[in-house]
């Protein structure tokens, strides 16, 4: 091989190098639009793109700072911190990557805010929430029932594991329904996307945090039902889970570090010790363990003590709350999140919305953990919370088991009075919101071996006693479940919801009496 052949391999191979080092590109920009006029003059972005992190980024717009650049571990990311001044004007920002002579170009828009945004009214004993799975109450638009590139193809036989096509364009066929209840708050189980393999239907395990599923809709539409929902007098309370993403997140193909996950990625499962937090005599390790443990396989848990991951969970629970026009946030396993973020994050929410109520899920029937995480709250340990309110396990397990309990010394009845002694723990027992069911939690009038009695003095109880009365999806049309844990039995269709359904709830053919 002559050296001539060599030099011209030579300089291909370089040029094409040249050619690849240069494609660096942006994919993403996340949160990926903002607003002026926020109460916090700090906004971090976080861009990723091929080889981005070998990029310099510059910008030039009036009351607008470039405060530092990060780069983590992989090449794919960069951590951008700027500082917007309090007058600074509604625009679109310029942000100009370089590295040489080249450059890459990202408009990024910042938008002035709704009048009134930031005392907005929020949820209160004043409200009734109605709570559903928006796969399981009606299937609006067919046409995005299987979308390509999507895992869990539309599966109605199956109640457990199948989605079954519910949509946000049945939820907003169901508004007026809603409205006619009675109900001024809507809280849906989690609506962002979740391309899971198999379970996506529950929408948990979330694989874009900023993205509505698309066999859901868009986020305009979601945007357009919270507009149609508050023209008939009703909020939206958004579901959103802290403490762990879907395997399938876009991040998995490429963490911005190791330690964005907890245990560095690698599987450790929680063993879902909530009084740890409460209890004296705790080991450390199983501290850790409550928070840093995974949920399950399938869903990695977030790390945040990385500060990284904390802003940019705290940002898009902002963004939602901004974007959307939400009226609250019920936050999904709450305790299992790392507690001092948890503090942050709540006082970052109260900071930029000082009227916002946030009520979080600690499936515990002891009320001394349930009670150490509501603001106000003087813990032994010396810990501070910021959160508003609970969900009333407590006084919701003690109502099922009394109503069908006889009445004793310490039984039936009796344990219901007394339950109530325990709202001298909770700082604001009139902000706790109380419950008959929900979709992990046999329908109620089952559990109360379909009496319609003890039936209607649950619904009275729920709906007259102190907190912030929530009622599931169902309940008024007395539909039933096994006792035991049985998830898709607690989760079936709202009937009615699916054209050609035999029994239509909204219009009431096919009920019985009973039921109607």
């Amino acid at each position: 091989m002559n050296n001539k052949f060599l030099n011209f391999v030579f300089c291909v191979s370089v040029s094409l190098f040249a050619q690849a080092a240069s494609a660096a590109s942006i994919e993403r920009i996340e949160p990926p639009f903002w607003w002026a006029g926020m109460k916090s003059d700090k906004l971090q972005l976080m861009v990723h793109g091929k080889d981005i992190s070998a990029y310099t980024p510059e910008i030039n717009y009036p009351g607008v700072r470039l405060d530092a650049v990060t780069r983590l571990t992989s090449p794919n990311y960069s951590f951008i911190n700027l500082r917007l001044a309090a007058d600074v004007a509604p625009g679109t920002i310029n942000i100009v990557f370089k590295r040489g002579t080249e450059k890459i170009a990202f408009a990024y828009n910042l938008l002035a805010r709704d009048k009134n945004s930031a005392t907005r009214k929020s949820f209160s004993n004043a409200d009734v929430i109605f709570n559903f799975m928006p796969d399981r109450l009606s299937n609006g638009d067919p046409s995005n029932d299987n979308l390509p590139g999507f895992l869990d193809p539309l599966n109605r036989a199956d109640d457990s594991v199948g989605r079954h096509g519910g949509d946000i364009k049945g939820i907003e066929n169901h508004l007026d329904y809603i409205a006619g209840m009675g109900y001024t708050m809507l809280w849906p189980t989690p609506l962002t996307e979740s391309n899971q393999a198999k379970y996506s239907y529950h929408g948990y395990a979330a694989t874009d945090t900023y993205k509505i599923d698309p066999r859901y809709g868009s986020n305009a539409d979601y945007k357009r039902l919270v507009d149609k929902a508050r023209s008939k007098g009703i909020g939206m309370v958004m579901d959103v889970v802290l403490s762990h993403i879907g395997s399938n997140h876009w991040w998995m193909k490429d963490l911005p570090s190791p330690d964005w996950l907890s245990f560095d990625a690698k599987f450790v499962p929680t063993y879902h010790a909530r009084t740890t937090a409460t209890d004296p005599y705790a080991a450390t390790v199983d501290k850790a363990n409550f928070t840093k443990g995974w949920f399950e396989i399938n869903m990695p848990d977030m790390n945040q003590q990385n500060a990284y991951v904390a802003t940019y969970q705290i940002q898009n629970a902002i963004w939602w709350v901004e974007y959307a026009g939400l009226a609250g946030i019920r936050v999904d396993t709450y305790g299992y999140s790392d507690h001092a973020f948890l503090s942050r994050w709540t006082q970052r929410l109260t900071e930029e919305y000082p009227t916002i109520n946030m009520v979080g899920e600690e499936w515990s029937i002891n009320p001394i953990v349930v009670s150490y995480w509501q603001k106000g709250k003087k813990n032994a340990n010396g810990y501070v919370s910021s959160l508003p309110s609970l969900m009333d396990f407590p006084l919701n397990d003690t109502l099922r088991k009394a109503l069908v309990a006889e009445d004793g010394f310490q039984s039936g009845l009796t344990a219901l009075y007394e339950r109530l002694n325990d709202d001298i723990m909770y700082p604001d027992a009139n902000n706790l919101v109380l419950f008959e069911g929900n979709h992990d939690l046999s329908r109620l009038y089952s559990a109360l071996d379909e009496d319609f009695d003890l039936y209607k003095m649950a619904i009275a109880y729920v709906a007259t006693m102190r907190g912030i009365p929530q009622f599931y999806y169902g309940t008024e049309i007395l539909m039933t479940s096994p006792k035991k844990r049985d998830d898709g039995a607690f989760r079936r269709d709202f009937p009615g919801g699916w054209a050609g359904d035999k029994v239509n709830a909204i219009t009431g053919e096919g009920l019985t009496d009973k039921q109607k």
